[in-house]
């Protein structure tokens, strides 16, 4: 029987079974990415230990959560908390040697948007990080997972890690995707068709044509947001997009290594005779673009579409969270989604802050000016995407548009720093998560992609994006 690539990197990283069944297994890392927030517990952990870090050249510190994003970028950090946060990651990152961007840094930006753009990562490797969506690095053939504390201060002291092997889920998306419709729509039609947990125990496998047909930083979405169905891994077999996208980058090697590893890439597939433990079939076709109502990824619809009623669901739990999400975020059964004013407008995140995502984002816009009452920023995913973006003048389309343009970082992705929601304000967000309170207490959160996001601020409430595109 063939073997899933999901299965070949298991077994091409694994150091000991520890288990009658080999499902448990100890694991060997390649390479991480730590923050200011995830981080601490397990440098402490190490001093009391005394335990060195094993190799502190396969790690990379970035400051993204707590710091502000405000249009002038300083080193200090107006809240307490943040400043002890970031202070103590500095002196962490120098004591153990690791490499650290701050915020000061002209590489600095969101973790996951970083590692990729200075290529940290590449294709066959694992990677564990204490952020959920290091699933993200699926897009490359690598398998990457989020970790707790002690399992960070694990890996940083053995370069390995206690892990019980997956079951293989295979997505198959084929066909083409209709104009106007993005990888955000592929990977929230998935979410809401097999639910939050539906993948919970598994490792994802994304094939088909329309898959083949992303640019590598629309596979990124993708993988980023397939933990929000449960899944712990996501993966897309690497191809020549993806040799294409890391050749020349910083850290990507180069000369003979370079041909050396991509012979190696290219093998890195599923056998044809693989068999997966579960299969999904999504037709690129009948996709349209996504936003959510509720308080949970899958709680989702067609921006066509009505909001679902909770009397309609025969479930009696799933009928009391449908209630429960359409109280909070103050919806009527019923109400059509493009009904669905917001106050806010946000463009960021590990998910979609990338410079393809600032393109499309963009487009949309054109000359137009926001609505009335509509407060939007955007928040690049990285120094190197802000600089790429103001090159390109996207700068100039966004803030003649209305919009904020600010700093490098998690931003209004989650309530950790000062770009926060005030309690009842509705936004439209190109992030990942909408449960309650995520972008500040008492916030609503509706999820869609940067398109979505910015056609939403131009009409005042949400509205399919492809209304706009036909007139740029």
């Amino acid at each position: 029987m063939g073997k899933t690539l999901y299965n070949k990197l298991i077994d091409s990283h694994l150091v000991r079974v520890l288990d009658e069944e080999a499902r448990q297994v100890l694991l060997y890392i390649d390479r991480t990415v730590l923050n200011e927030y995830t981080s601490p517990q397990a440098f402490t952990g190490l001093r009391q230990a005394q335990r060195p870090v094993w190799r502190p050249e396969a790690a990379l510190g970035t400051v993204d959560h707590v710091n502000p994003t405000a249009a002038r970028r300083s080193a200090l950090m107006p809240d307490p908390g943040a400043a002890r946060q970031t202070a103590y990651f500095a002196e962490n990152c120098e004591q153990f040697g690791i490499e650290l961007f701050d915020v000061l840094h002209p590489l600095q930006g969101i973790e996951h948007v970083v590692m990729p753009e200075i290529g940290l990562v590449l294709p066959g490797m694992v990677i564990a990080a204490g952020d959920s969506h290091t699933t993200t690095y699926g897009a490359f053939g690598c398998l990457g997972f989020g970790i707790g504390t002690s399992d960070i201060e694990h890996y940083l002291a053995t370069q390995t890690l206690v892990y019980r092997r997956l079951k293989s889920m295979r997505v198959m998306v084929d066909g083409v995707l209709p104009p106007g419709v993005t990888s955000k729509d592929i990977i929230m039609a998935l979410i809401e068709k097999i639910g939050a947990a539906g993948a919970t125990g598994y490792a994802i496998e994304f094939q088909g044509t329309a898959i083949e047909a992303l640019s590598v930083e629309a596979r990124m979405t993708i993988c980023n947001m397939a933990v929000e169905c449960g899944a712990r891994g996501a993966l897309m077999a690497p191809d020549d997009k993806v040799f294409t996208y890391l050749q020349g980058r910083p850290r990507a090697p180069k000369d003979a290594l370079w041909e050396a590893a991509v012979a190696v890439w290219k093998t890195l597939a599923s056998d044809e005779d693989a068999v997966f433990d579960a299969e999904v079939h999504l037709h690129a076709a009948d996709l349209v673009p996504m936003v959510t109502w509720g308080t949970s990824p899958d709680q989702a619809v067609r921006i066509c579409e009505n909001i679902p009623d909770p009397a309609r669901e025969a479930d009696p739990v799933r009928r009391q969270g449908m209630q429960r999400a359409l109280d909070y975020m103050g919806l009527q059964a019923g109400q059509p989604a493009s009904s669905i004013s917001i106050q806010r407008a946000f463009i960021g995140s590990c998910t979609n802050a990338r410079i393809e995502d600032l393109r499309d984002a963009a487009r949309v816009i054109g000359e137009r000016k926001i609505a009335p009452g509509v407060f939007a920023m955007v928040v690049p995913g990285s120094s190197s995407v802000r600089r790429q973006a103001e090159q390109e003048g996207l700068d100039q389309i966004f803030m003649n548009a209305g919009f904020e343009w600010r700093q490098s970082g998690c931003s209004m992705c989650l309530a950790m720093n000062d770009d926060i929601l005030a309690s009842g304000e509705r936004c439209a967000s190109s992030t990942n998560r909408n449960f309650e309170g995520r972008q500040g207490s008492g916030g609503r959160t509706h999820l869609m992609s940067p398109a979505m996001v910015a056609a939403a601020a131009l009409a005042g409430h949400l509205v399919d994006a492809r209304h706009y595109r036909g007139n740029i």
